[in-house]
C-alpha cells in the first residue's frame, strides 16, 4: 500500500482525473501522468502535469471554494490536494519543461533511474525538474518531447505500459 493508504482501481483513478479536469476546466492544458498513464491496474493517486498558464490565483481560489477539495500544499512547481477523498498531485510546467516533466512524472521510478543513469554515464544530466536533458557542456540537447530524451540517450522508445 502507498504512503497515502489509498488504492484505486485504474478505472476509478481515471474517473477521478476526468472529474477533476472537467470541474476545473483544465482540458487541453494538462495530461494525466503517473500510474494512470502507464495503465497500472491499481493506482494510489492521480498525477497531473499542467501548463503554467493554467496555474492562477483564480484556479487556486476555485479549488479553495470547492467543498470536494482540500489543499494540502501549494507551491510554485507543485500542489498536493485531496479531491473527492483521493490524493492528486499537480505539477506545474512551462512550455519548455512540459514534456520532460511529463516523462518524469509518468515514471516509473525504476525507468527514471535507468534513464538518469544512462545520462550520467555519458556525463549528461536528465533534470527531474523538467528542465530537459543537458550534455557535458551544459547545453540542452533534449526535452521538447518525451521521445527526444530516449533518442538522445540512444535508448529505444518504450510504450507507457512498458515503462514499469
Amino acid at each position: 500500500m502507498s504512503e497515502s493508504g489509498i488504492e484505486l482501481k485504474l478505472e476509478d483513478g481515471m474517473r477521478i482525473a476526468h472529474w477533476f479536469i472537467s470541474d476545473f476546466s483544465l482540458a487541453g492544458s494538462c495530461i494525466v501522468a503517473g500510474s494512470i498513464r502507464r495503465l497500472k491496474k491499481i493506482v494510489h493517486d492521480v498525477d497531473i502535469v499542467l501548463t503554467s498558464d493554467m496555474v492562477s490565483n483564480r484556479m487556486r481560489g476555485q479549488m479553495m471554494d470547492c467543498p470536494a477539495v482540500e489543499i494540502k500544499k501549494w507551491g510554485e512547481k507543485l500542489a498536493a490536494i485531496t479531491y473527492r477523498h483521493s490524493p492528486i498531485d499537480l505539477y506545474f510546467s512551462t512550455p519548455a519543461t512540459f514534456y520532460t516533466l511529463l516523462l518524469i512524472r509518468t515514471g516509473s521510478t525504476k525507468n527514471n533511474i535507468r534513464l538518469a543513469s544512462i545520462a550520467k554515464r555519458r556525463g549528461w544530466k536528465l533534470h527531474a525538474s523538467g528542465d530537459g536533458e543537458f550534455n557535458e557542456n551544459g547545453e540542452r540537447i533534449a526535452g521538447d518531447s518525451e521521445q527526444s530524451i530516449y533518442e538522445a540517450l540512444a535508448v529505444p522508445w518504450q510504450e507507457l505500459w512498458e515503462q514499469g
